[in-house]
């Protein structure tokens, strides 16, 4: 089987899965009720596979999908403000065709990234428990071992630490802006989220993505 079918294959085992009820239950809870400036769209409200280039080197690894955002579009990162920034970051990049990321059906094309993340549900309160970010590691885990990337470009603490734990790292080396852990060929590679948390209030700047975009081409081999 190649890898664009093996891939295939795993997107449907995540977008129907049902592991943790708390999770089902929020996730179809908000795509119901909606939040009324979307009143007229039609949320995803399952769990997010990946996207991006198959044969990328550099994989972006968030928390989990946003509940109006990635929830609604079904496509991780898309039609929110963290998402604005990011997508803005990777264009300047040269990794992605558009610097704004709207809907599944927009014309977006990666180039040596892929997105994913280490929970695939919106969690309440963007708070995943630890037993709900293990039941869905597995999923990350294959995913990574189709890809065959290099660098693993982690958004946030909760996302290094999801990573740490998918190859078995310790002692855990601690999470920064800028941090780099290599193991067995993969190299962690930290960066504030891009939650309106840090990016309004300059904890992150798009200088500051820019400059570990930069570095996570080099590690990869692109730059």
């Amino acid at each position: 089987m190649l890898k664009g079918e093996k891939l295939a294959v795993l997107e449907r085992e995540i977008t129907s899965c049902r592991r943790c009820p708390r999770l089902v239950q929020w996730r179809e809870e908000v795509a119901r009720e909606k939040r009324a400036a979307f009143r007229d769209e039609t949320y995803w409200g399952r769990p997010l596979p990946g996207f991006g280039d198959p044969e990328a080197g550099i994989v972006v690894f968030g928390l989990a999908p946003a509940a109006h955002g990635a929830n609604r579009t079904g496509r991780f990162f898309t039609g929110d403000r963290s998402g604005d920034f990011l997508f803005a970051g990777l264009y300047r990049a040269g990794l992605s065709n558009t610097a704004v990321s709207r809907s599944k059906d927009d014309g977006l094309r990666l180039s040596g990234v892929w997105i994913s993340a280490a929970v695939r549900c919106a969690p309440p309160a963007n708070k995943p428990t630890a037993e709900e970010r293990d039941a869905c590691l597995p999923f990350a885990l294959r995913e990574l071992d189709l890809l065959n990337a290099r660098v693993i470009f982690c958004l946030g603490a909760f996302a290094w630490d999801a990573a740490l734990r998918l190859y078995g790292i310790r002692p855990k080396p601690k999470f920064g802006h800028g941090a780099e852990h290599e193991a067995d060929g993969i190299t962690l590679l930290g960066c504030y989220h891009v939650s309106q948390q840090n990016t309004f209030t300059g904890v992150l700047t798009p200088e500051m993505l820019d400059a570990v975009l930069l570095r996570a081409r080099e590690l990869a081999g692109t730059a």
